[in-house]
């Protein structure tokens, strides 16, 4: 478990969450109005899932992360979604989708090996082009994620110990 801030949009105040292993939770789905299918995803034997809550409405997921370590050294983020009220004009926490980035980053310190340690890989695929890019280029602005490939992009370790910093050592 990992104590996190959040900001509430309508007072503007950061609360208290907590980042916590996604086991004994009913993950989101599809059906739950996410676009991932995270039951489905986190049966692969090399996923570990988390879940981020806040701590003044424990029974609600505001977001969910699956961390995997592609083949046993290279840190990957293969899931990784904010829940639908916390989208758009009517959100409900900011600093959501920060935090568990940041949580990816500091995973891939812990427990990458070698010449990957720090660097904390993902891929983007959107079904529009369009949307990938406007994806793409929000994780590059707001994460400082740079891209690798078509859909890969990547966090170098000295951008990975300011997302930690920002997000998961906020007071």
């Amino acid at each position: 478990m990992m104590k996190v801030k959040i900001l509430k949009i309508d007072s503007k105040d950061l609360i208290d969450a907590q980042i916590i292993n996604g086991k004994g939770f009913t993950l989101p789905s599809i059906q739950d109005g996410w676009r991932f299918n995270f039951p489905r995803h986190a049966k692969d034997k090399s996923a570990h899932t988390y879940v981020l809550i806040a701590e003044e409405t424990p029974e609600n997921i505001e977001g969910c992360l699956i961390y995997k370590m592609r083949h046993e050294l290279e840190p990957y983020m293969a899931y990784i979604e904010i829940a639908p009220h916390n989208k758009g004009d009517e959100k409900k926490y900011d600093w959501v989708a920060g935090c568990l980035i940041a949580f990816a980053c500091r995973l891939s310190f812990a427990l990458g090996s070698g010449e990957y340690r720090g660097w904390l890989a993902f891929d983007v695929q959107e079904q529009n082009e369009k949307d990938q890019e406007k994806l793409m280029t929000l994780y590059s602005r707001k994460y400082k994620a740079r891209k690798f490939s078509e859909t890969t992009m990547y966090i170098l370790p000295e951008d990975g110990e300011t997302l930690i910093e920002k997000y998961l050592e906020a007071t």
